[in-house]
């Protein structure tokens, strides 16, 4: 299987164009699936993405929420936009080579759409899903660069962030948990 994952990532990066603005394996999953570190400028992508999305979704959380989504939604507020200023300090002091983006790829943008457009009774099962997922996600990524990334600065970045995310995560599960109790 490792083997059809590996041949199937390697023919879609041939077949793709250089310089698109993020990797292929990255936007795929593969490199998640192989332990790959992404390059520094995925990784600014993927965190900036990330956290709009967290910070987008838990707005609608606040709104449509439970009391448990709410004060979950809270906290990925805070400490979401935490993250986004840190991120941008360390690109705007020319640390970290990379541009962030200014709005979510398309990619992210569906998810927050479909969750906007869930009906007020499916809204605790797909946001504490997405949550879960988000996490999974970002965990996997943070632990990929911390560990292998290209930038001291921003790897260390990663490491001392990749804690909160792991909590995040905990906290996003039990949400999950909690609503098949």
């Amino acid at each position: 299987m490792r083997k059809l994952i590996i041949s199937a990532a390697v023919a879609t990066m041939l077949a793709v164009p250089a310089g698109l603005a993020q990797s292929v394996g990255e936007k795929t999953g593969v490199n998640s699936v192989l332990g790959v570190s992404p390059s520094t400028d995925d990784f600014v992508k993927e965190v900036a993405n990330s956290d709009m999305l967290e910070i987008a979704t838990a707005k609608i959380a606040e709104d449509k929420g439970n009391a448990d989504e709410k004060k979950f939604a809270q906290q990925m507020i805070t400490d979401h936009t935490k993250t986004t200023s840190e991120l941008k300090g360390l690109v705007n002091s020319g640390d970290v080579k990379a541009q962030i983006p200014s709005t979510m790829d398309s990619s992210y943008q569906k998810k927050l759409d479909k969750l906007r457009d869930t009906k007020p009774a499916d809204f605790a099962n797909e946001y504490d899903s997405m949550q879960v997922s988000a996490h999974k996600d970002a965990v996997s990524l943070f632990q990929r660069y911390s560990k292998s990334g290209d930038n001291a600065k921003l790897k260390d970045w990663a490491g001392k962030t990749l804690p909160t995310l792991q909590h995040h995560l905990e906290m996003a599960e039990a949400l999950d948990n909690k609503k098949r109790d």
